[in-house]
């Protein structure tokens, strides 16, 4: 049903590559969001929760560039681990905090020298713009439906992201004490991965105004920020988050025969359901931003 959707989508929907580690702590995780490119001048959307980590990721390093030039300055005599001691509190770092925090656009655009990053005042919802780039490493653009009303309650819809960082390609210097990007120390590409799910409600805000669409099924870690579409490949939200719908079929000690043996069980039983920005807000904030797009 989605088969063709998914390689039209696919073209100019690409994964946001994360790795960040914690202070004191020697392994680096890996993570991913999701962007999608609305135009062919380097103009993509996501979340705004994956932008301000974005962002976030610049003020980390910052801090943490600032703790280790501090920490150089430190003599080496018996002083100097309470004087680091000391520089841990001025620095505000603690184990179990994370200290670092690098960002790739894999397969984005080509050397880029900047980006400019547009918040949403109320939505879960950011423009990326790149700057500087020689060329785009996407094909084609988004192209939302028209109209909303297009999409209807019951209708089967799919989205499109990178829930399941499978990327390697990177390393810890532990010399330098620094997270680095290695493109000979692994695997550099992670799979996409559709999910789609039955359009069940609209989402409104607190006063009333209709903003999403949610769907029978979640959308996974990762996905944040991925394109939700149509069979025919349409743009029609973004994934933004995953609601938890308590079913109320709780079971709360109850005897159960487990593989010949008497177990005491207890469950909550959810509902995950995905919370959707839809495509009428998308190209409103665009429109707001002096920003292109297409539709149809």
């Amino acid at each position: 049903m989605f088969a063709d959707a998914i390689i039209k989508v696919g073209d100019f929907t690409r994964p946001i590559k994360i790795i960040s580690k914690n202070y004191r702590e020697p392994a680096v995780v890996p993570g991913l969001a999701t962007l999608f490119f609305v135009n062919d001048d380097g103009c993509a959307v996501t979340c705004k929760h994956v932008a301000q980590q974005i962002i976030h990721a610049q003020t980390i390093n910052k801090q943490f560039a600032e703790f280790k030039a501090a920490v150089a300055k430190v003599p080496q005599d018996k002083g100097r681990a309470a004087a680091i001691k000391k520089l841990e509190l001025v620095h505000k770092m603690k184990a179990g905090q994370t200290a670092q925090m690098k960002v790739q656009f894999d397969g984005a655009v080509s050397n880029f020298t900047g980006f400019d990053i547009n918040l949403h005042p109320d939505l879960d919802l950011a423009i990326i713009r790149f700057k500087g780039f020689e060329r785009t490493l996407y094909k084609g653009h988004a192209v939302f439906v028209k109209e909303m009303a297009e999409v209807r309650p019951g209708d089967m819809l799919c989205r499109l992201g990178f829930p399941f960082p499978e990327f390697s390609d990177f390393r810890y210097d532990a010399e330098r004490d620094s997270i680095e990007w290695d493109g000979s120390a692994g695997r550099g590409n992670t799979p996409r991965f559709p999910i789609e799910g039955m359009f069940t409600r609209q989402l409104a805000d607190k006063d009333g105004k209709i903003y999403g669409i949610e769907l029978s099924t979640p959308g996974l870690r990762g996905q944040s920020g991925g394109p939700l579409f149509t069979a025919d490949g349409r743009i029609c939200g973004m994934q933004s988050a995953t609601k938890h719908l308590h079913l109320g079929f709780d079971m709360v000690g109850e005897k159960m025969m487990l593989h010949g043996k008497e177990h005491t069980i207890n469950n909550q039983p959810f509902l995950h359901v995905g919370h959707c920005i839809n495509a009428e807000k998308i190209k409103e904030f665009l429109r707001q931003q002096g920003m292109e797009y297409f539709e149809e």
